[in-house]
């Protein structure tokens, strides 16, 4: 089974991203996690061309881009020229999901596709052979350092049992709250990728957190 830590930049110190960047690149994680947000779909604003542009020449690992934006059709090329190697879209913002997720591979990255806490995994079930990747959100997106939602563990349950029926190799992601107390039964339950942000860059160490994380869901 793949299992991937991905560090979230959010959480890094915008001081010294550059010194960051550089500590994921030598660090056990798998992908860099980007969260672009637009002030309109989510309540507050990141970073946004710029900054990926400037990310993207100092990391040395897979970029995962997750776009808490409106009209996200708008953006994907400009994303996947940035670098983007998955491109994340949500549900939520999407009036043709399943031509988004074409206009993504089309481009060249793979697609990922988010579902906020109260969205349900069955909406997924006509398109989720044609998706790379499902990112749970389990906190209420937009913003850091969020608790976890219990409910996650179900939810990721439910939509195994989904990608089994269909039998598709989509993965599934689990963004927000993750940290070393539920990051061994997320993967027990069928998550493969654990987004962490502050639980990472908030840390005495975050190489050496980085690294008892990837132990704990090996």
């Amino acid at each position: 089974m793949t299992r991937k830590i991905a560090p979230s930049l959010l959480a890094a110190d915008f001081a010294h991203l550059q010194r960051d960047i550089e500590m994921v690149n030598h660090s056990e994680a798998d992908w860099f996690h980007l969260d672009v947000m637009d002030g309109v779909f989510v309540p507050n604003i990141s970073f946004g061309m710029p900054v990926i542009k400037a990310i993207a020449q100092h990391a040395h690992k897979t970029l995962d881009v997750h776009l808490m934006i409106v009209d996200p059709d708008r953006y994907i090329n400009t994303f996947i020229d940035l670098g983007a190697n998955v491109l994340t879209v949500h549900y939520e913002a999407c009036a043709h999901l399943h031509r988004t997720i074409q206009a993504i591979k089309a481009n060249g990255a793979k697609a990922g596709v988010a579902l906020n806490p109260h969205t349900s995994v069955d909406l997924l079930e006509d398109c989720i052979t044609e998706i790379d990747l499902v990112c749970i959100m389990s906190v209420n997106p937009g913003f850091g350092g969020q608790s976890f939602i219990e409910n996650t563990y179900d939810k990721v349950s439910r939509l195994k049992t989904l990608i089994h029926k269909k039998n598709t190799n989509t993965l599934i992601q689990i963004d927000g709250g993750v940290h070393s107390g539920n990051a061994k039964r997320l993967v027990e339950v069928g998550a493969n990728v654990l987004v962490a942000g502050s639980f990472v860059f908030n840390s005495e160490n975050p190489t050496v957190t980085i690294a008892n994380l990837k132990k704990e869901i090996s």
